[in-house]
């Protein structure tokens, strides 16, 4: 009999626990929501996930958005793949060039310094230059020539096959960065909240390459430079492993954020229809405080 009571106590704990978890979730999609509606014709996608399972909301997690840099999360995956298959050796290396040819019709077309995030990589350019380090600058300093770069190495459809077999279903990649042409014709590439979750999981989880080459990803993704987003709305230090994306009406984060003493977790904000880029981080910002004082409510 005491047995029996015993656990009886023990699962209406567990299901208040579970109610109160439930509560707080509500909550903070509330707020979420709420935040956002003070940002007029702005659309946003948001996905909050503990990793393994815990705490999660979903704010318009299938909405497809233009992919700007995020892109760069599964090129930087298959270019890991490839270390871990034997098909890229760790020290290779190629002749930099600013050249590339639209997916459209094959017609070349440059990239230019001036509109690039990283000026390293051009100052490079007719050198020889690795491909690892190319990786290192397309992630903490959105280099696009570097993006392009690796693609060509890489090929496209490869990354954009390995992204849909981490579990993607609306994340395309098909074609590097500035290809006009192709943007004009709406050949694009494309994301959404989910999708660069389950990438971000994925990497976390040791399930996206090699274990040894999922740590690297996350160190290199922690050394990221543009920090106004996601990191801006975390207390000071805390470990944030992300890749940021922007172009015109168009700002996103999407992130793997280290609490001390808990889990980590996933926090992807994809946002489009906001003019003012400084409009669209700081609404980033703030649904990053909202999530992390959420965490701080359930302790």
């Amino acid at each position: 009999m005491a047995g029996m009571v015993i656990r009886a106590l023990f699962a209406m704990l567990i299901t208040a626990q579970t109610i109160t978890a439930q509560d707080h979730a509500a909550v903070l999609s509330e707020r979420v929501v709420a935040r956002v509606s003070e940002v007029p014709g702005a659309t946003v996608g948001v996905v909050f996930a503990e990793v393994g399972g815990g705490a999660a909301i979903y704010l318009n997690p299938d909405s497809v958005f233009h992919a700007a840099s995020t892109m760069k999360v599964p090129v930087m995956i298959e270019y890991f793949r490839g270390i871990d298959a034997g098909r890229i050796k760790r020290n290779q290396d190629l002749l930099l060039g600013t050249g590339f040819k639209s997916i459209v019709d094959g017609s070349p077309y440059s990239l230019d310094a001036g509109v690039d995030s990283d000026s390293s990589v051009f100052a490079r350019v007719g050198q020889r230059v690795p491909l690892r380090w190319l990786v290192e600058r397309m992630i903490v300093r959105s280099s696009n020539l570097a993006t392009n770069t690796l693609i060509e190495v890489l090929d496209a459809r490869k990354v954009d096959a390995t992204a849909k077999s981490l579990g993607t279903t609306r994340m395309k990649v098909l074609r590097g960065v500035e290809d006009g042409k192709a943007f004009q014709q709406g050949l694009n590439n494309q994301t959404s909240a989910r999708d660069l979750a389950a990438l971000l999981e994925a990497i976390e989880t040791g399930k996206a390459a090699s274990k040894a080459s999922c740590r690297e990803m996350i160190d290199i993704l922690a050394r990221q430079e543009f920090n106004d987003e996601i990191p801006a709305g975390l207390p000071p230090g805390t470990r944030v492993a992300h890749k940021t994306g922007w172009i015109t009406g168009t700002s996103h984060d999407a992130a793997l954020v280290y609490p001390p003493g808990r889990k980590p977790y996933v926090l992807v904000v994809l946002t489009k229809g906001i003019s003012e880029r400084p409009v669209a981080q700081r609404l980033i910002a703030d649904i990053s405080r909202m999530v992390w004082e959420s965490l701080e409510v359930t302790k």
